[in-house]
């Protein structure tokens, strides 16, 4: 998620270093190709050059990413693969996202240290926020609000009714010198969310409190995410992906959050380095987003669908 040559180095150093520590930690994998439940596509391109990201999947077959390198949204069609870009960035990057009910887009801006909103039928970039943050990672939507992290600062931040409040992490919670903080999802329940911390203990998950920002480490076993990127839950089934291993860790979480057990690894000779995950008809939609080569405006990029466990 590092849209600068600064980031993608902190990057390349956080994960290469970590990927073969965490490879093995899963006994249970399933090997995922194209589902053939369905005639639609299961791998399409992305545009050359778009360095993806973020994706998110609303009430419509269709995926939204977001562009590292100038912000673009790119909508594709689930049945088809084909697609365009449907909201211009403002130069800066855009890293996670999601879409509301209403077509609403929530961007987080990577280094530019902004959250942006913008309409997703036309286009316009409705309002930006300055966090004064470092790097504006991932977003989650609760009822009433939309919460980001900072991967490189130990707070989360909150947008709702047009302002932002930022909520100090607290509690179990370790900030790194580098990457820590990065996806985010809702617990079961609920009543709390969930953050990847790529740092503490080799890498897990933090369980917070949205009221207090005060966390707690999620009992994962002896399951780590090191790399540990977008976070999908389903019902009670985390989708962790683990983007320079190539793999999904796939948990099952009590409802309140604060236990997981692993029960398989999701892994695909596809996979380019995915960074996050969405959901459709059975299956998961996820960005190679290849952080293992240097991008280039003739790099090549795509999208790929495997089954949910």
């Amino acid at each position: 998620m590092a849209p600068t040559d600064r980031s993608f180095a902190r990057r390349r150093l956080l994960t290469t270093a970590a990927a073969l520590s965490g490879a093995a930690l899963l006994s249970g994998t399933a090997h995922a190709a194209g589902s053939e439940r369905t005639a639609w596509p299961a791998q399409f391109p992305l545009p050359d050059g778009f360095q993806p990201e973020g994706i998110t999947i609303g009430a419509k077959p269709f995926a939204y990413f977001g562009s590292l390198a100038d912000g673009d949204i790119y909508r594709a069609s689930l049945a088809t693969g084909r697609g365009s870009v449907v909201v211009k960035g403002t130069g800066g990057p855009t890293v996670g996202l999601k879409i509301d009910r209403h077509g609403r887009l929530f961007l987080a801006g990577g280094d530019s240290g902004e959250i942006r909103t913008a309409d997703a039928r036309t286009g316009r970039i409705e309002k930006v926020y300055a966090t004064g943050g470092t790097f504006v990672n991932d977003v989650v939507l609760t009822p009433g609000a939309a919460w980001f992290t900072d991967s490189f600062e130990p707070v989360l931040y909150k947008l709702t009714r047009g302002a932002v409040e930022t909520v100090p992490l607290t509690g179990d919670w370790q900030q790194g010198t580098d990457f820590t903080a990065n996806g985010i999802e809702r617990t079961p329940d609920g009543r709390a969310l969930l953050v990847v911390n790529a740092f503490a203990d080799g890498g897990g998950l933090a369980r917070v409190d949205p009221r207090t920002g005060v966390a707690r480490t999620v009992d994962l076993g002896t399951a780590k995410l090191p790399n540990g990127d977008g976070l999908l839950l389903l019902g009670r089934i985390l989708y962790a992906v683990q983007q320079r291993q190539n793999a999904i860790d796939v948990f099952r979480l009590n409802d309140s959050g604060t236990r997981g057990t692993a029960i398989a690894r999701i892994t695909d000779p596809r996979f380019r380095i995915p960074t996050t995950a969405a959901a459709w008809g059975g299956r998961l939609y996820l960005p190679n987003a290849r952080f293992d080569v240097e991008p280039t405006p003739q790099t090549e990029y795509d999208a790929v669908a495997v089954d949910q466990v």
